[in-house]
């Protein structure tokens, strides 16, 4: 079943979040239909994290013990003293919260501190963490592929998250998605939307992405010649890809929620090389400095 290859991404349930998003956080009515119909789907994993806004209550509160849930915990303060007990504390709240006894799995944030003066200590935590039993697996989400070649070599994971679309295939390009297969390492994907701006139409895209109008050219030309949607061809693309094990999928209704399940059965999509990226200023949505934003 091809939904058990999407997890659905909750951001969205706990803030505003995504440069196509026109309605906010999503009501708590909206979001208990959301998780229903995701679960009949056949879908089984969430993602989450502890950084995003009101997510882990609303889920708890909605109640998702049949759910495989991922979770993130935030950024080690630089001043603590005691790194054990402060991401004990931090997972220990987000169970309580989220209302559950463990995780599936509970990634790193912010893993290149893994790499600072506590990057022993955190993942000694991780470790201990996962062998109390508050979670199954232990990872770390990357924002792109610069971060494994510095990581990898050093530490050793169970499941790592990354971006992947279209747009930015450097997780192949890389040869990083190979690697991580080849060590029985579980593969998740994110960002199969860009944030929505891949869903945009033309008229609607933020103004400061016009430097890149050739790539959007040719991106809606593309769509054009083939009747292809924006979602179809997302989803398609990384949804279906034989080495990824979850592509995480974030919706603001359940109509989107629908669409993306309807997209599934079109099956792999390949998109023309001319459509990919790797310039930071555009794949890496933490770089975006859109006028209105905060």
């Amino acid at each position: 079943m091809l939904s058990q290859r999407l997890a659905l991404g909750t951001v969205q349930l706990g803030m505003p979040y995504g440069v196509a998003n026109r309605v906010g956080q999503v009501p708590t009515g909206e979001a208990r239909l959301i998780l229903e119909r995701a679960r009949t789907s056949g879908m089984d994993t969430l993602d989450t994290a502890a950084a995003y806004g009101a997510s882990e209550a609303v889920l708890g509160g909605i109640g998702v013990a049949d759910w495989i849930v991922i979770s993130k915990i935030p950024p080690v303060p630089k001043e603590c003293a005691d790194v054990h007990a402060w991401m004990r504390a931090s997972v220990t709240g987000s169970l309580e919260r989220l209302r559950v006894p463990r995780l599936g799995a509970l990634l790193l944030h912010a893993p290149m501190q893994l790499l600072g003066p506590n990057g022993a200590a955190i993942h000694s935590a991780l470790q201990q963490l996962q062998e109390e039993g508050l979670t199954q697996r232990i990872g770390i989400s990357v924002y792109g592929p610069e971060e494994l070649d510095a990581l990898f070599g050093n530490f050793a994971f169970d499941l790592v998250q990354a971006p992947f679309n279209i747009i930015d295939r450097r997780l192949a390009t890389t040869g990083w998605l190979g690697k991580l297969r080849s060590a029985a390492v579980e593969i998740h994907v994110r960002s199969l939307f860009l944030q929505g701006l891949l869903l945009m139409a033309a008229a609607q895209r933020p103004v400061e992405f016009a430097r890149w109008q050739s790539l959007w050219d040719r991106w809606d030309g593309w769509l054009g010649r083939t009747g292809l949607t924006a979602v179809q061809a997302c989803v398609g693309f990384a949804a279906a890809h034989p080495d990824i094990d979850r592509a995480v999928v974030g919706v603001d209704s359940l109509r989107q929620l629908e669409e993306i399940l309807s997209a599934l059965t079109l099956g792999r999509v390949e998109p023309p090389r001319g459509l990919a990226c790797e310039e930071p200023d555009l794949v890496e949505p933490s770089r975006w400095r859109l006028r209105g934003a905060a």
